[in-house]
């Protein structure tokens, strides 16, 4: 399905390092909980901060990747995540921690603007974003299994993102030192589709905000309500992600056969379902359950969310915007499924999240279904280096 030789490997790999905090998510909260003297919301509270200062990496950076420069820039990131989720590995001052998180947060969204404005210049930046996912849904379900044996305390789920970001500097040296002269002068162009792009942005800002309101709470209610210890927890967390690896796969395969309306629309419904499923678990069936169909929906509706943004503007500047959305979605899910849950407990939390997920379908949808109707211009993005080259993409 893909061809090893016509992936951009960089920019999969900047992908993969961005979004491993989101994925690690459930283990980084508890792992806060339980190894640091703070409460279950403020470690909730914590991870927030972390993804909320990924999120602003991606909304000041959307436009100044071509004027810094791909490589500057992801070896900027990179360096900001060992560095801030090191310190945080190493303290267990909860200062030094949250300080730690915020910078690694900061990292992780550098790298991931960079991923994105590169994969939108792709000929097929939905095979691309599939090729991402699949490499971080399999790192992450590969952490989860191994984590719960390395023993206990904050820092191992940090020390894996950090080792994952110095993982993937030399890669960096296959980026473009910096864009063509020529297109930097278009930077200052107005986006394309600004209703379109305004709207999805905003959707997915509350789409994101559901998913990792549960994915921020997944692991205590596993622990706490379905009464399963952290290595069952874990196995289960590997299992459904290791069904976002077909979910990915599958979505590779079918490509733009079914449009981008079908799968954004019926997907986010079916989550919906699965988020008020893993909610309500009280035992290993209805909790493995919830979990495994709701990761294996997950990737496949993100990934025609990400190239239906990046559809929307070649140069990429909608997919970071679109992007960075989703991270304050994302920012804000621990601590708002905590302090639901906190309040109403599990099951009613699911039943809030699901209503929203429903609501926002419809405006997803109507945005997927404009865009398949009009034809949307590719442009041609030169570069110093082949790294971003269309000739050998897709």
């Amino acid at each position: 399905m893909f061809a090893p030789r016509t992936i951009p490997w960089p920019l999969v790999a900047l992908f993969t390092a961005g979004y491993l905090a989101p994925y690690l998510l459930p283990t980084v909260v508890g792992r806060l909980d339980s190894g640091l003297p703070v409460s279950a919301t403020q470690a909730g509270a914590i991870g927030s901060a972390l993804l909320l200062s990924s999120a602003a990496a991606g909304f000041l950076l959307a436009s100044r990747v071509d004027r810094v420069g791909p490589r500057t820039l992801a070896r900027v990131g990179l360096a900001l995540a060992v560095l801030g989720y090191g310190g945080a590995t190493l303290t267990t001052t909860v200062p030094a921690v949250v300080a730690g998180a915020m910078v690694g947060g900061f990292g992780s969204g550098t790298a991931t603007a960079v991923a994105a404005t590169g994969i939108a210049a792709q000929r097929d930046p939905h095979r691309v974003t599939t090729v991402g996912l699949l490499g971080v849904s399999a790192l992450a379900g590969a952490l989860y299994l191994t984590i719960p044996h390395l023993g206990p305390g904050h820092g191992i789920p940090l020390a894996a993102i950090a080792l994952t970001a110095l993982a993937v500097w030399p890669l960096t040296a296959r980026l473009p030192v910096r864009t063509a002269a020529r297109h930097v002068r278009r930077e200052s162009s107005p986006l394309p589709h600004p209703r379109a792009g305004l709207i999805l942005a905003a959707t997915l800002l509350c789409w994101s905000l559901a998913q990792n309101s549960l994915w921020g709470v997944s692991g205590r209610i596993g622990l706490t309500q379905a009464h399963l210890s952290e290595a069952t927890v874990g196995v289960v967390f590997a299992v459904a992600l290791g069904a976002g690896l077909l979910g990915v796969v599958g979505a590779g395969a079918l490509g733009p056969r079914l449009g981008r309306a079908l799968p954004v629309g019926a997907g986010t419904v079916l989550i919906a379902a699965c988020i008020a499923l893993s909610a309500s678990a009280t035992d290993l069936t209805t909790f493995a359950t919830g979990e495994i169909a709701w990761n294996l929906l997950y990737p496949i509706v993100l990934s025609y969310v990400i190239g239906l943004a990046a559809s929307l503007d070649p140069r990429g500047r909608w997919a970071v915007l679109v992007g960075s959305a989703s991270s304050l979605g994302t920012a804000a899910g621990p601590l708002t499924g905590s302090l639901l849950s906190a309040r109403a407990g599990f099951p009613a939390m699911g039943v809030v999240l699901a209503v929203g997920l429903l609501v926002i379908a419809v405006p997803m949808t109507a945005v997927a279904l404009g865009a398949g109707r009009r034809s949307l211009p590719m442009v041609e993005i030169p570069v110093e280096t082949p790294a971003y080259d269309k000739a050998t993409a897709a």
